[in-house]
């Protein structure tokens, strides 16, 4: 494999794999810098596609159309992680991918990602494999009630997850085990907040962290983001050093989210996401250097940005059920913030995210209270 000349000069093509909304902030970050950009996806004139340079309409899960797009590239990334391992590992074979199979694959398995994380010395709920019913009835045993099931792969926004509180919930659980896969339970710890961190690393190891993130969830969607988070100090050090490590522990090269519980006992790891991430869209505006930004930084192996705040802000997703408030109150979003929409075409499903709105705010919670109004929905 002939590897692109680093830095990456501009002019040059990025191909990205996924045309969501990632993939389109990601891309108009890269035109901003002077490239040229292309995109995979199946949906013609998708999100990503509709800021691209061109588009090649196909499967994720083709290889093909993966070759298809990398030969009209010099380098290759992916905007989310549910594109098989296996087609990354065949295109790292012959074209350049910076991000590279083994991240995506930790990062696609909650088995294989919870190993990474326990034999590296970072905290997680305790938890057990499941591969069949006796085993989810073993787990309980251990772990006790209430517990979390979640299926090892293909779990996104609250999919494939079950709170299995008493037998009833058990039951339920028991007969989701039985459709097949394999799958972990987890000991159900209370939170005191869930935070995340968002990291950007080269692979001459420089990195840079962005201002930790306070996140609350709506049926299990990420509704709110407050920037810098209500913390302590310990505790922002500490959810910090985890990142740190862990995208070490990776060699990360492009963008990391981990997803984080403050607990009584302490901070623990949930989740890794190896590309932008919805809790760092308050980076779109509030930070010298936004997530998309230092993403296509990192890959072209240029020097990273600045990920100092600007102003403290709240990010509040825009779901398919808050399109007609927001086309209500059009001009009055705008004067509050900035709106960004994401160019999704159709019908919007409730819960389908849309777009986002970024308010610089010293009142958190005055700002949620005011945009519930605007939107005529909790968002909490």
């Amino acid at each position: 494999m002939k590897s692109p000349s680093l830095p990456l000069p501009p002019g040059s093509t990025i191909g990205i794999l996924g045309g969501g909304q990632l993939g389109r902030m990601t891309a108009m970050a890269a035109k901003a810098m002077g490239y040229q950009v292309l995109c995979l996806d199946p949906t013609p004139a998708s999100p990503c596609g509709q800021v691209c340079d061109g588009q090649v309409i196909g499967s994720l899960s083709d290889p093909a159309a993966a070759f298809a797009l990398a030969r009209q590239a010099d380098l290759v990334i992916y905007e989310f992680e549910n594109i098989a391992a296996e087609v990354i590992r065949a295109l790292e074979e012959h074209h350049h991918v910076p991000q590279g199979s083994r991240i995506l694959a930790i990062a696609q398995n909650r088995i294989l990602e919870k190993g990474h994380l326990v034999a590296h010395g970072f905290p997680v709920a305790p938890y057990r494999v499941v591969h069949a019913e006796e085993d989810l009835t073993a787990a309980v045993a251990e772990v006790g009630l209430p517990a979390v099931l979640k299926s090892a792969t293909g779990g996104y926004d609250g999919k494939g997850q079950l709170v299995m509180r008493d037998d009833n919930g058990l039951s339920a659980g028991l007969a989701m085990v039985a459709r097949g896969g394999s799958w972990v339970v987890e000991e159900f710890i209370e939170l005191v907040q869930e935070v995340s961190v968002i990291i950007a690393r080269r692979a001459s190891g420089e990195s840079r962290i962005f201002p930790l993130a306070e996140n609350s969830h709506r049926e299990n969607v990420l509704s709110a983001t407050i920037v810098p988070a209500r913390v302590s100090p310990q505790v922002e050090q500490k959810a910090l050093a985890h990142a740190l490590g862990i995208a070490n522990s990776l060699d990360l090269v492009g963008i990391l989210a981990v997803e984080m519980f403050v607990t009584a006992r302490g901070v623990i790891v949930n989740e890794l996401a190896p590309r932008p991430h919805n809790s760092g869209h308050f980076s779109l505006g509030a930070c010298y250097t936004s997530q998309f930004e230092q993403f296509v930084r990192a890959v072209a192996g240029l020097p990273l940005g600045s990920t100092d705040l600007l102003y403290p802000a709240l990010m509040v997703n825009i779901l398919g059920r808050d399109m007609d408030s927001v086309r209500e109150n059009w001009a009055t979003l705008q004067r509050a913030g900035q709106v960004h929409l994401y160019g999704k075409s159709g019908a919007p499903e409730e819960r389908r995210k849309m777009g986002h709105l970024l308010m610089r705010t010293t009142d958190p919670e005055g700002a949620k209270s005011w945009v519930e109004g605007v939107l005529r929905r909790s968002i909490v």
